[in-house]
């Protein structure tokens, strides 16, 4: 079993050369973002969506290797309540009605199949609702750092939640370049995701920062930096833990749960390792540098602050 109960790694002060590092690859993820964008699924561009039903049990993989020979290379196939219920999700092409294009699938569908295949429904997601799903799930992003911007002000001091809603805009921000760069496509599981990661990556921040208020009362000789350092120090246990089993699942979603959760995995794979790695680096380091010390986190009350005024009892 691991353990660092005795650890003792000065992370405050490697904290600049961290930050350095964590800004090149927010600006490398920025340009990506920029220059090649995420490669959105239908959900966000629209499309087709087409049930058909089998008079037996039927593998996707099959399935997907029917449509991607007929051209389909992009379509989304997963089961629908049983196995012999398959729902498709195709993205738009141009030229193409939807009527046309679910007869096609049909026609390529029923090739081979014993027993014929039936067409349960047919329904055409347009892009203006795909472009709404970009817009509300940008939303969500920004509604959810705001909130946790409050909610650490209140618990903690400002520039606690400070430090950690930048931390967690970094998490978000690398997680998306790295979709960008390998054009993974992004669908709504991935959007969940990615929310996903803003909470999991929050509660190893407020973990640390309760440690690091905690120490500050108990450690009354140390300075601010070696205060933080300590905390981190001894809660480095916990985050590898915590991180090593919720990575052990996910890998194992990400090579045994198929095509439909490849994204989802590996969305939460890049989020948990960067969430990790801002935890221990970027929050405590940010809000080490905003001015993060004693004098903040247990103000010295004035003398006679208490007092009852003359004439009181």
């Amino acid at each position: 079993m691991l353990n660092f109960a005795n650890a003792n790694i000065n992370f405050m002060a490697q904290r600049r050369l961290w930050l350095i590092v964590s800004a090149v690859l927010i600006i490398g993820s920025i340009f990506m973002l920029a220059t090649r964008g995420l490669n959105f699924g239908i959900d966000f561009t629209g499309g087709t969506v087409i049930e058909v039903g089998y008079p037996q049990p039927v593998e996707l993989e099959q399935v997907r290797e029917q449509l991607e020979s007929a051209g389909y290379g992009r379509a989304i196939v997963q089961y629908f309540g049983t196995s012999q219920d398959i729902l498709i999700r195709l993205a738009p092409r141009e030229g193409e009605n939807t009527a046309d294009l679910s007869n096609e699938v049909l026609r390529v569908l029923r090739t081979g199949a014993e027993g014929g295949v039936d067409m349960r429904r047919v329904e055409f997601v347009g892009p203006q609702v795909g472009e709404e799903l970009r817009e509300q799930g940008g939303l969500a992003m920004l509604y959810a750092l705001f909130g946790i911007l409050i909610y650490v002000a209140l618990r903690f001091e400002w520039r606690f939640s400070v430090g950690a809603v930048l931390a967690l805009a970094h998490d978000v921000i690398i997680t998306l370049g790295i979709f960008s760069l390998l054009q993974k496509e992004f669908d709504l599981s991935v959007l969940a995701a990615v929310l996903a990661v803003i909470g999991y990556s929050l509660n190893d921040t407020i973990v640390v920062y309760d440690r690091i208020r905690e120490n500050f009362r108990k450690l009354r000789k140390e300075n601010a930096e070696q205060v933080m350092n300590k905390s981190v120090n001894q809660m480095l246990s916990r985050t590898i833990i915590t991180s090593g089993t919720t990575l052990l699942v996910l890998l194992a979603l990400f090579f045994l749960g198929g095509a439909v959760i490849n994204g989802f995995a590996l969305a939460l794979i890049i989020g948990v390792l960067v969430g990790t790695y801002s935890s221990i680096y970027i929050a405590a380091a940010l809000a080490l540098s905003m001015g993060v010390d004693r004098s903040v986190m247990l103000p010295v009350k004035k003398e006679g602050e208490d007092a009852p005024e003359e004439g009181r009892p």
